[in-house]
């Protein structure tokens, strides 16, 4: 990621992206699965389905707990806002008018496997950033660059990690 000076409102984004030796089925069934995203992530601590709700769909809630050294420990609840199976699963962080965040997976198919891109957007609403932007408003480009930079290699941990486990004959059958 390269220095853009984007500030909190300016919503910036950031992707990466995998080619992944597994059809898109097997790629969608791990992308989809809440629960497996906390094996993933240092940050994202644990995850769970609301409302009785067990599987991904469109309009289903999903809390999530996070920890963070600098930004301590924190809960949110996510809203679905894309689940078209093999293709593309998207949730809208705390507040669906005005997320903190946009998170989505993408899936193509590809050349007998999955092109699996993960894709965030910070903002518009406040998130536990703003308050650190709220402190130091002279270092808010600074603040939002290292923050997304740590989006940036987590998530290529992420893709990778998903990659390994669609590939791997025990993941298959997972």
């Amino acid at each position: 990621m390269e220095w853009t000076g984007a500030r909190y409102a300016d919503q910036p984004t950031v992707d990466v992206r995998t080619r992944i030796d597994a059809p898109p089925r097997r790629v969608w069934d791990l992308v989809s699965d809440i629960r497996l995203m906390p094996d993933l992530s240092a940050e994202l601590q644990s995850v769970e389905w609301l409302d009785g709700v067990t599987a991904p769909r469109l309009g289903a809630r999903f809390v999530g707990r996070s920890r963070h050294e600098s930004l301590g420990e924190w809960e949110t609840t996510s809203y679905v806002v894309e689940c078209d199976p093999c293709r593309a699963f998207a949730w809208a962080v705390s507040d669906l008018e005005h997320p903190s965040a946009v998170w989505r997976f993408g899936l193509e198919e590809a050349e007998g496997g999955t092109e699996l891109t993960q894709w965030m957007r910070m903002g518009p609403g406040r998130s536990g950033l703003s308050f650190a932007i709220d402190r130091m408003p002279e270092k808010e480009e600074k603040i939002v660059f290292v923050r997304m930079r740590e989006f940036e290699r987590s998530m290529t941990e992420t893709v990778a990690a998903i990659r390994k486990l669609a590939e791997s004959p025990e993941g298959a059958g997972a």
